[in-house]
């Protein structure tokens, strides 16, 4: 099982299970949770994807009301981010410690 996430982590992870396979950015998350960009950023790739393998970058092309594209990530929970059980690594990490 993985290390316990922070809590900021653990907010954005919950987020991405709780959206399901919908594709959101990072100022997409930002917005819904009233966090920075900047800050969501950081989340996802120390606090998710390196090293715990909970979350995902997608590179992606949308299409723009003007009708220009735009290259995009989308953030997405993985399979191991969707079976995380943050009170279980909890444990798991405090029994590690004895």
């Amino acid at each position: 099982m993985a290390k316990a996430v922070s809590e900021k982590s653990l907010v954005v992870l919950e987020y991405l299970k709780g959206i399901g396979d919908q594709n959101v950015t990072a100022a997409d998350i930002a917005e819904a949770l009233g966090m920075e960009k900047k800050s969501v950023d950081g989340i996802v790739t120390s606090g998710l994807i390196r090293n715990k393998g909970l979350a995902e970058r997608i590179p992606a092309e949308i299409e723009l009301e003007d009708g220009s594209h735009k290259q995009v990530k989308f953030i997405k929970a993985t399979a191991a981010g969707m079976a995380y059980d943050h009170e279980a690594a909890k444990a798991e990490d405090a029994a590690s410690a004895e």
